[in-house]
């Protein structure tokens, strides 16, 4: 008799199913897993010998043969242990095997028969809901299993969920987790004069475009991108969705809570390409993808290695990341608003005759070199951020601040929201080709000035386009639909300058 259970296997945020077949052979005892299992599987035997004997149970002396259908699908993790628990007790008559076909299971096994939550639980539970399955889980997830829909069992241990099927002690349906609300971050308020680089971070907020801001330390760069946040509009249900899935891989979703919030992720710029782009031995989503629908905000940019730096090319344009290996291609969504942050010489001081350094100018063209210029093509507005000066400290707050910025960045989104409802954009940073054509045309005087300035300025295709985008998201912060002169003029301000002396 072979006895079965239904489980899955994670290729990015795709789930995919997988069966555990378990057989008992007469012959020499023996515990075997086959199927293209990682390391994590194979240690899946010890695991699941412990948590038997725990309950009192002793394994029969037969050979016991796992396979995980199908065998040439890579398997990772340790979410396979509780189905292959189950799929044995099936097969030895201790759960009917009738039951369990009902059911989806992941969960990782203790040694003592508890069973310990495991990453990717609400991908599971979507993909058990998909097939018309219930869902047997870790009870520590079963809240963001219950986001999914009924049918969901969360069991603290193997002797519980045996109970369950018996109708000895029926376990409690878990019910979804809190939805928290958008954090609070720092106010507006709270950052002196500066008052072209607000206006540059209302702009890319409004349309979800990539900011760089140059400037030296200590003039507010890192406080204006952690106030980004406060001013972005909160997820609606599907993006919330999208970005708890992702979380959810990443064994960051704690307590099945789903969050409003934009994701905020600051790297240390020592971080390795794996890191921020994703990849590993096991596979993991990066910095770049737990970003996903945010802010990723990258500090001292040309600190990073240049290979790092590059390796966000592609999914700055696409949205999305692809990682190779040589048995599968992974895909994690990447569809983040870049923010960066840098000084204009390794010394920081560039234009200042007191503070910088003998080698200036050449020190900033050397400095700034180390990013590359196809990836500062990618990043919609350049400003320069001043020093502030005492005079500035000693001022009263600002009048306006994160919620008056957020009123017309929310009003700006909602435009966007409504053009783009057919379409599979979001934001006016995604847009392209003939749709941008439809929606981005600037009246002839605007028009004539983009011509003149892409070719002083000698705009690439990509930069012509971002320039469009841009000027779009202007039009729509001051609430017309026509993009005028005026317009461009202040989205061609925001384009790279090189390095001045």
């Amino acid at each position: 008799m072979v006895a079965s259970v239904s489980t899955v296997a994670y290729l990015g945020l795709e789930a995919r199913a997988v069966e555990v077949q378990v057989q008992l052979i007469p012959g020499l005892p023996g515990f075997y897993v086959v199927g293209l299992g990682d390391k994590a599987v194979g240690e899946s035997r010890e695991r699941v010998r412990g948590a038997i004997a725990a309950m009192g149970l002793a394994l029969p002396p037969k050979r016991i043969v796992v396979n995980l259908s199908p065998a040439d699908l890579p398997k990772e993790g340790s979410h396979f242990d509780l189905p292959i628990a189950l799929g044995l007790l099936a097969a030895m008559g201790v759960v009917d095997a009738e039951t369990l076909s009902d059911y989806l299971v992941v969960g990782e096994l203790s040694l003592d028969s508890r069973i310990a939550p495991s990453p990717g639980v609400l991908l599971a539970a979507l993909h058990a809901a998909e097939r018309g399955l219930g869902l047997v889980c870790p009870a520590a997830q079963g809240a963001e299993a219950a986001w999914a829909g009924q049918g969901v069992i969360a069991a603290p241990d193997i002797l519980s969920l045996i109970n369950h099927f018996k109708g000895h002690g029926l376990l409690a349906t878990p019910q979804p987790g809190a939805i928290e609300s958008a954090a609070a971050g720092p106010d507006l308020r709270q950052v002196k004069g500066q008052e072209t680089a607000k206006r540059a971070l209302e702009v890319a907020a409004a349309g979800a475009h990539n900011l760089l801001m140059v400037g030296p330390p200590g003039s507010g760069k890192s406080l204006m991108a952690s106030c980004l946040p406060g001013i972005l509009p909160p997820l609606d249900a599907a993006e919330a969705l999208e970005v708890s899935m992702v979380a959810s891989v990443a064994g960051t979703l704690s307590g099945g809570r789903l969050t409003r919030a934009r994701p905020y992720r600051a790297p240390h710029h020592s971080a390795s390409m794996a890191a921020l782009v994703g990849g590993g031995l096991k596979v993991k989503p990066g910095e770049v993808s737990l970003a996903h629908l945010g802010v990723l905000f990258l500090d001292e940019l040309p600190e990073f290695q240049r290979a790092v730096l590059d390796s966000l090319r592609q999914p700055l344009e696409t949205g999305s990341v692809s990682v190779a290996r040589a048995n599968a291609h992974v895909t994690f969504p990447a569809r983040v608003q870049l923010i960066a942050a840098m000084n204009p010489c390794r010394c920081g001081h560039l234009g200042d005759a007191a503070l910088a350094c003998s080698r200036a100018p050449r020190c900033a063209a050397d400095y700034q070199a180390k990013v590359s210029g196809p990836l500062l093509d990618r990043i919609d507005l350049h400003v320069e951020v001043q020093a502030v000066s005492a005079a500035d400290l000693v001022l009263p707050p600002p009048a306006e601040g994160s919620a008056e910025v957020a009123a017309r960045v929310a009003a700006a989104r909602a435009v966007q929201t409504l053009r783009y409802a057919d379409h599979p954009v979001r934001t006016n940073a995604e847009v392209d080709g003939d749709l941008l054509d439809a929606v981005a045309t600037p009246d002839d005087p605007g028009r004539a000035l983009l011509a003149q300035a892409s070719a002083a300025m000698g705009l690439s295709a990509r930069g012509y386009t971002r320039v469009l985008r841009v000027a779009r998201t202007i039009a729509d912060l001051a609430g017309v639909e026509q993009i005028a002169r005026l317009h461009i003029a202040e989205a061609l301000s925001y384009r790279r300058q090189p390095p001045r002396g």
